[in-house]
């Protein structure tokens, strides 16, 4: 079967590799054969960041975990054989014609005739999962800092959970753009506008009650977060760290009581299903996020889009039929 392997940063090449065995897999063990899948942010340092020499090529189908499919091979009571599934992959990575999963992690597609947006249940699982740390949001402030697909995303369920004011900042006017689509009341290109400025003109000078980082990869904008958010607010800290440690501003976070919450992954079985139904039913438009469907193979180019922001990229779908 074919993969995808990232053989050296910023390099992918397709390969040949055999298809998994899941004979000797224990029971829930299913084998999934892949439809579409998803870039997201969190693959990105795998093909960016430089590994050391000896660690390349990188493991077969590594890094995407945006994945729909029908079973193929079953091992469980809950899956049979073409059941239509989202799962996260076990081995190899999702950049892969097949792949094994456990049922843990696997659930049942929601009927919708958009397969594309119902991957899009997978990163929206993520974001209901950080949000159930927040509790009520009603007429609430809040900024969310990054305007990718995950912010877009967050942007998006904020309003549907009652908060007041959207406030949604980025560097490029195109993913703003896309934010309104998705629901945000205000709009800030931060690298045209002072945001402290800007935030506290909207907010009347309160300030944020809640700021939600959705950058991740530098150190600098969850600082900046504790100048948006009021005295006795609250950050939200997704965006995925590259350093172990950050400088940090423990002063500032100290004085103005601030709470900081972390947030990865999702609980698979209760965020994926509820997420699937918010598309399904049309609570939640992801359509405005999804910007560019490739085939597969075209996995290189995939990534250089979204990585440079090429072509006006939010989200990338590969599709492999």
């Amino acid at each position: 079967m074919k993969a995808a392997q990232i053989v050296a940063p910023r390099q992918i090449e397709m390969i040949d590799i055999d298809k998994p065995d899941i004979s000797s897999d224990p029971e829930g063990t299913v084998l999934i054969k892949t439809h579409m899948n998803a870039i997201c942010g969190t693959d990105m340092p795998s093909f960016v960041l430089e590994q050391p020499a000896d660690t390349y090529p990188l493991s077969p189908g590594m890094t995407i975990h945006e994945c729909i499919g029908e079973v193929a091979e079953s091992k469980s009571d809950r899956f049979k054989e073409g059941d239509a599934v989202l799962a996260l992959p076990g081995r190899p990575g999702g950049l892969s014609e097949y792949f094994v999963a456990n049922e843990s992690v696997t659930v049942p597609l929601a009927d919708f005739e958009r397969k594309d947006c119902i991957l899009m249940s997978q990163p929206l699982g993520t974001v209901i999962w950080a949000c159930s740390k927040l509790g009520n949001l009603l007429d609430q402030d809040v900024v969310v800092v990054g305007q990718g697909p995950m912010g877009l995303l967050f942007t998006h369920l904020l309003s549907n959970l009652g908060a007041k004011t959207v406030v949604a900042t980025d560097l490029v006017d195109f993913r703003l753009e896309a934010a309104r689509q998705m629901r945000a009341t205000h709009t800030i290109n931060a690298a045209e506008t002072d945001t402290v400025a800007a935030v506290e003109e909207i907010t009347d000078g309160r300030m944020a009650d809640l700021v939600v980082e959705v950058v991740g990869h530098q150190t600098e904008t969850i600082n900046q977060c504790m100048d948006l958010v009021k005295r006795d607010g609250t950050i939200l800290a997704f965006g995925v760290p590259d350093d172990p440690t950050y400088p940090f501003g423990f002063g500032n976070f100290f004085r103005k009581n601030i709470r900081f919450i972390g947030s990865v992954g999702p609980d698979a079985q209760n965020n994926f299903p509820l997420a699937m139904d918010m598309i399904a039913q049309g609570r939640i438009d992801v359509s405005p996020i999804i910007t560019h469907r490739l085939p597969f193979t075209e996995v290189q180019r995939g990534f250089e889009l979204s990585l440079h922001k090429k072509d006006e990229a939010i989200k990338i779908v590969l599709e492999y039929d």
